[in-house]
């Protein structure tokens, strides 16, 4: 937020004079992302966001959170609330040792705007996650900031975004390979090198997964990625 500042809504509550809970909902057509929290700070964080007259379009946090802060959305609401996509949450400590496919990483540059401009959107058509940030503003965003790759194998063949660091934390995603090149390790290879460089640069990688896609999941846990955290998003309304 500091970097690309945008609108966004903050809510932090408090316990025994600590921070003992965050959510924040940025851009605002996006749903709520909660810290973990027990019972009675999501009853707080509830009745403060609805008190204020604020409709989310859901909530997205570690499972039992989300779980807490739908159930409490909907009885202070009564409007549903209807769970919508699992996610895993992973961490990489050590890369395992995999034969990556031919090719190499590069930096996304400019020139490349139009292509990942493109792929992004059809990730987000595949994955269901468009309808928030402008594809172009992003890439164009991480062209800037130099969090572009693509793995080349004569020509650009799967592309990945590693963002950060946000306290030492470097997000990569989305990844994406293009129909016509999957099948050839070409996303785990863009992936895994990714990851390295983050690595050596004192890093810690970590990335999201759809639990309904098996083959993303299992590439990970192969590269070396370990299941810290098990996500959920609900839908209101």
């Amino acid at each position: 937020m500091e970097a690309r500042p945008e609108p966004g809504r903050f809510w932090v509550a408090a316990a025994a004079g600590r921070v003992a809970g965050v959510v924040m909902q940025s851009p605002i057509t996006f749903p709520a992302v909660a810290s973990p929290m027990g019972r009675h700070l999501v009853e707080a964080m509830v009745d403060t966001i609805v008190g204020a007259g604020v409709a989310l379009p859901g909530v997205n946090a570690e499972a039992e959170t989300a779980a807490l802060f739908a159930g409490q959305w909907a009885e202070r609401r009564k409007t549903p609330a209807m769970p919508l996509e699992g996610l895993r949450l992973y961490e990489l400590v050590e890369l395992s040792e995999v034969k990556l496919a031919n090719g190499k990483l590069r930096q996304g540059l400019a020139a490349d705007r139009e292509l990942a401009t493109d792929w992004v959107r059809a990730f987000e058509a595949e994955a269901h996650t468009g309808g928030g940030r402008d594809p172009v503003v992003l890439v164009d965003g991480w062209i800037e900031a130099g969090q572009l790759w693509f793995w080349e194998d004569r020509q650009a063949v799967a592309m990945a975004a590693g963002r950060g660091p946000v306290e030492g934390v470097f997000r990569i995603g989305p990844v994406y390979t293009p129909p016509e090149f999957r099948g050839r390790g070409y996303g785990t290879a863009c992936t895994y090198d990714l990851s390295r460089r983050i690595l050596e640069q004192g890093g810690r990688p970590c990335l999201y997964t759809d639990l309904g896609n098996p083959t993303s999941n299992s590439i990970y846990r192969r590269i070396g990625y370990r299941a810290i955290a098990e996500w959920v998003r609900y839908r209101f309304g």
